[in-house]
């Protein structure tokens, strides 16, 4: 396996001695204590004292919808595009504020980066049952992560052991149409009469058939944790992932002619499967292990360490289509891909809080490293065309001969400081951060070998003012910076993207209510753009991407028994500086603008006592379907729907059943395009019923 680099160990080293060893003779008894971070600033930060937009989803919401994926469980989040590739499952593709290169890998997982390639099919994927909560840092969040994309970045936090006096949990099992099926468990308590240590243990298992014929969908994930308070300042947490997908589902596109709009009279329907039954698979293999480590060594003083081994294994063998043979048949290319990914996170954190002339500070001081090796070959060949409309199956392909074997590795090192100044009620936040990265690529068939080293400092300078009423108006300025892996078709590795964000907006929380609004108003300049023009294409450096935009959000439980969720996004998304016919242009695969609002009745008292439902509606404009703005995906609206009951109103206590629908009216439509070459259909209706037992 790789090993960190020197520096990389000695840091971790010593801050692990340091803090395990400081008090390690101090062993009286401690209440528990839990430690959660908000994304956008490191440390817990109470919503209407953060100057930059952030919004959060916890585990009930998402599962009160019937999401089974992350970006699924981000349907009804104002800034986030969740149908960049319509109804795949196979990737969390997740647009923020309009920039879509890199929506597969702007991903951490408790606080580390997820280091999938985005270059490669090694992109990683964490299942929704195994999370608390996630957090959606919008804008620019280089500062305290490092690289990621300018439009934000998602924060999930897992599950963690929880120290009771009996073991608790649940047991859940799930079976709708196209057979789709889940089974899951999620177990907890303490280890020890003293609760000293606990333990948590979750899995889930999921099946069954796509919309798409002859592809299915199979997956294993299970994630065992153990917490242990080491002493009453020290807690060390110890945690894995571990999952199995045999079947990774659909992951094709089809032309613009023929899905959005008819080819001779005709349209591809929406279940057509373009490849071949016996020769498409996708499997992947994902570990992850790791710890964390807190010291607290005071009020004002506390240090915490964070570590984790992920691996990754992914063999892709899959036919795409290309142009039109004839007035029915596509033309089709073959692909097979063998990958192996390894890598380290780290991030260390010391956070001092001190009080000086009335001002009280809030410092964090990090230091973090990446580091990642990806091992690929790539093989590609032929096969006969298909009708789309009429597909028959049996082609074998022909030619396959390997292209590329690669070796990818990345380092990355960066340190970082944060001031968060309270004032009365005055809150500024001011960040600075610099990396240092170094890039390799080696091409094994012909023994060549790319390299890059750069240099970034990132910033971040936020305020806040926070009335008496709850009202909260802030202002920021933020900066970002991403290094590429990826190679122009010469093998050069590209330029690094950087970008920067003015943001302004308005916080509400009313007092004495958990009812939450925000209005927000953001501009952001995005250089040296990593993308392609088709899937299948060679990537290339363009000039710029501006996006600018606002963004409401709203919950409020409008009585006893009622609570909504609504959000609108307006996002302006265009070309600059490229020097090209596209420049000026909107960015396609974005919509203008989307709506969402998800309302929940849950019954407390009369006849209904027990029952719950929830209704919402998603709206989405039109978008472009390619850069030159030649064509328009036309604009698509989609009910969900829930209702469900509690069992324990009649004597079954802790049992609880329910049914999703998503896509209620059925509604046959094309999600997005990538280019007119390759549309992505829309999730077609999915009617699954669950049933779960708490105890």
């Amino acid at each position: 396996m790789p090993t960190p680099r020197p520096l990389s160990l000695a840091v971790s080293l010593a801050t692990a001695s340091l803090t395990l060893t400081a008090h390690a003779g101090d062993a009286e008894q401690l209440s528990t204590l839990t430690v959660t971070a908000q994304a956008a600033t490191k440390t817990e930060t109470p919503f209407n004292e953060t100057p930059q937009s952030t919004s959060r989803v916890e585990s009930d919401e998402w599962e009160q919808k019937g999401a089974e994926t992350v970006q699924r469980t981000l349907d009804y989040t104002p800034g986030a595009f969740t149908n960049q590739i319509g109804s795949s499952n196979r990737y969390d593709y997740i647009v923020l504020r309009g920039f879509t290169d890199g929506s597969v890998s702007n991903t951490f997982l408790d606080g580390l980066k997820l280091m999938g390639d985005a270059g490669t099919y090694s992109s990683l994927q964490i299942d929704p049952y195994m999370l608390e909560s996630l957090e959606v840092v919008k804008g620019p969040a280089s500062v305290l992560y490092g690289r990621a994309s300018p439009g934000g970045l998602v924060s999930l936090t897992s599950k963690r052991p929880k120290f009771t006096d009996e073991v608790t949990g649940e047991v859940t099992a799930g079976y709708g149409n196209r057979y789709q099926y889940h089974t899951g468990f999620d177990v907890t308590g303490s280890l020890d009469d003293g609760q000293r240590a606990a333990f948590r243990i979750t899995g889930i298992a999921r099946g069954g058939d796509t919309q798409f014929d002859s592809v299915e969908e199979e997956s294993y994930a299970i994630a065992p944790s153990v917490t242990w308070d080491v002493t009453n300042k020290t807690t060390l947490n110890l945690n894995a992932y571990l999952s199995r997908e045999p079947e990774g589902g659909y992951h094709g596109g089809l032309p613009y002619e023929g899905t959005v709009s008819s080819r001779s009279g005709r349209k591809i329907d929406i279940s057509t499967f373009e490849g071949e039954p016996k020769h498409d698979k996708f499997e992947r293999d994902q570990t992850l292990l790791g710890y964390e480590l807190e010291h607290r060594f005071s009020d004002r003083l506390s240090a915490r360490q964070k570590v984790r081994y992920l691996e990754s294994d992914v063999i892709n063998d899959q036919a795409y289509v290309t142009s039109y043979a004839s007035e029915t048949e596509m033309n089709r290319g073959y692909l097979e891909s063998e990958e192996s990914l390894e890598a380290w996170t780290l991030d260390h954190q010391l956070e001092y809080s001190l009080n000086a002339g009335g001002v009280s500070h809030r410092l964090l001081f990090g230091a973090d490293y990446q580091y990642r090796q990806t091992d690929t070959e790539d093989a590609y060949g032929a096969l006969t065309p298909i009708d789309v409309f009429d597909p028959q199956y049996g082609a074998t392909p022909t030619g396959v001969t390997t292209y590329f074997k690669k070796d990818r590795e990345l380092e990355q090192i960066g340190t970082y400081f944060q001031d968060q100044i309270n004032w009365g009620n005055w809150h500024a936040m001011l960040g600075a951060r610099h990396d240092w990265v170094e890039i390799d690529n080696v091409e094994r068939l012909n023994d060549t070998k790319n390299s890059r080293e750069d240099t970034q400092f990132s910033g971040r300078a936020g305020l806040l003012y926070s009335f008496d009423n709850g009202v909260s108006p802030f202002i920021n300025y933020t900066t970002s910076f991403s290094p590429n892996s990826i190679s122009k078709l010469d093998g050069t590795i590209l330029e690094p993207t950087e970008g920067e964000q003015v943001e302004t907006g308005l916080k509400y929380q009313p007092n004495g209510t958990d009812d939450q609004y925000s209005l927000t108003a953001f501009h952001i300049t995005q250089e040296n753009i990593a993308t392609k023009e088709n899937p299948s294409a060679d990537y290339e450096t363009i000039g710029e991407i501006q996006s600018q935009g606002i963004e409401l959000e709203a919950r409020v439980q409008l009585a006893q028994d009622v609570s909504i969720h609504a959000g609108y996004t307006y996002t302006d998304a265009t070309y600059e500086e490229t020097g090209n016919s596209y420049e000026g242009n909107q960015v396609n695969s974005v919509p203008e603008q989307t709506a969402t609002l998800w309302g929940v009745y849950d019954a407390s008292s009369g006849p209904l006592r027990g029952f719950d439902a929830g209704l919402g509606v998603r709206h989405y404009t039109e978008s472009y379907a390619d850069r030159d703005n030649t064509r328009e995906v036309p604009s698509y609206t989609l009910l969900d729907g829930m209702i469900g009951y509690d069992f324990g109103e009649i004597g079954l206590k802790g049992l609880t059943g329910k049914i999703n629908i998503n896509n209620m009216l059925d509604e046959d439509y094309v999600a997005s395009c990538y280019s007119l070459s390759y549309c992505y259909f829309g999730a077609e209706r999915s009617v699954k019923a669950t049933i779960s037992y708490d105890f």
